[in-house]
């Protein structure tokens, strides 16, 4: 497992290598970054981003949706996997923004994931997102670094977020969280890994346990 001297160190590389590190889905407010998140599930960022900038231009408040059916709604992102789900997600959320809320999306984490097509995920992401409030956004990336470098060993992804945030600096929740999810598309993929290049392998276990692995394995040229 991770040490907790080690942890300043992953923060360090993690600056270094994305300084810059933040939400890469497009939106102006708050309302649109939610509806961003909830269009994201299970579907990349790139093409979110390519649906929004028109679905918002047409739509730019709650109110605007609750002219819209259904079939309506499906039809402005059909291109977004699941779409009919999350079109019945979204009218339903807009609804209860409108009737419940005055049409602003509230830094209320306990309202947010009763909306329907909200999680902690999606709920984190809006309120250290948009509201400044340090969150730790538990997506396949975070969960699968984690679980690799060694900072948790959860179970489930609520347990891998409370580990975080008791081996991570509050202030840094936010950071992190990001940082992991570009580590995880640029070097850490699901399937193949780019340890070699990767400055993390002081403190990754998953890298450790790899060079435990090679220098037990006998040379070609001793076996022969």
């Amino acid at each position: 497992m991770m040490k907790k001297a080690d942890v300043p160190v992953l923060i360090e590389h993690l600056r270094e290598m994305y300084p810059d590190a933040h939400c890469e889905l497009l939106y102006n407010n708050p309302f649109e970054l939610l509806i961003a998140v909830i269009l994201s599930a299970q579907c990349t960022d790139k093409l979110v981003n390519e649906v929004t900038p028109g679905l918002f231009e047409k739509y730019p408040h709650p109110h605007d949706y609750l002219r819209l059916s259904q079939a309506e709604m499906e039809e402005q992102i059909r291109r977004i996997g699941l779409f009919r789900n999350k079109a019945k997600n979204i009218l339903e959320t807009c609804k209860r923004l409108v009737a419940e809320q005055k049409g602003q999306v509230p830094n209320d984490y306990d309202y947010l994931v009763s909306l329907p097509g909200v999680g902690r995920k999606t709920a984190n992401v809006v309120l250290s997102t948009a509201f400044g409030i340090p969150a730790i956004a538990v997506d396949t990336h975070v969960d699968r670094l984690a679980h690799r470098m060694g900072m948790t060993k959860a179970t489930n992804v609520l347990q891998t977020e409370r580990d975080l945030m008791r081996k991570l600096p509050q202030a840094e929740w936010t950071f992190v969280h990001h940082a992991l999810i570009l580590h995880g598309r640029r070097v850490c993929g699901a399937r193949s890994p780019k340890c070699e290049i990767c400055p993390l392998q002081t403190i990754c276990d998953h890298y450790k346990k790899g060079r435990k692995t090679a220098l037990k394995q006998p040379s070609k040229q001793a076996t022969q």
